[in-house]
């Protein structure tokens, strides 16, 4: 009984911040986004490295010039490139042109830009299958209704590795207006 509440409460405590939205319309079971400009701490590496993670929590433990602790936020973008991945966190939306400047190496902070984005979500533990699967029915759906993609898929995770159930992840690419 009392690993279950623990479970339990590890479960429900999750509660960061998310990066805001707004949901312009939907297509089938897809959402069209305007996002507007967020701060962003990224780093990129080679598929061989799986590092990203730690470089990036190092960051907002405090391995920043100004060595301030800054909250976790959701959702963490990743994206496979043809030689390369990268993972990036959202900051807090109180850091809206600035940041600390990270320590670490290949850590970078950028503010990303305003765009229009499609949205498709699913569940569980994500991996290659599901985001090939998915970004393939996401694509699918805007050639269907005319729409332009302008870049990469970006994969969001939402849930920290320790929730088991109802885990959101989506894949998002973005759109022409």
């Amino acid at each position: 009984m009392l690993f279950h509440l623990f479970i339990y409460v590890l479960l429900m405590a999750q509660s960061y911040q998310t990066q805001p939205y707004e949901v312009l319309s939907t297509l089938d079971h897809i959402e069209i986004r305007y996002y507007p400009p967020a701060m962003k701490v990224q780093v990129e590496s080679a598929f061989t490295n799986n590092s990203n993670f730690n470089a990036l929590f190092k960051y907002i433990s405090g391995n920043n010039e100004a060595g301030e602790k800054i909250a976790m936020t959701t959702p963490v973008y990743m994206e496979n490139k043809k030689n390369s991945q990268s993972m990036a966190f959202v900051l807090p939306a109180q850091y809206t042109d600035t940041a600390p400047l990270p320590k670490g190496e290949g850590v970078a902070v950028y503010q990303s830009k305003a765009g229009y984005f499609a949205a498709i979500r699913y569940g569980g533990y994500s991996n290659a299958e599901k985001v090939q699967q998915y970004t393939q029915q996401l694509k699918a759906i805007l050639s269907q209704a005319g729409k332009k993609i302008v870049g990469q898929a970006l994969i969001l995770s939402y849930d920290a590795p320790y929730k088991f159930y109802n885990r959101r992840n989506e894949i998002l690419l973005e759109i022409e207006p």
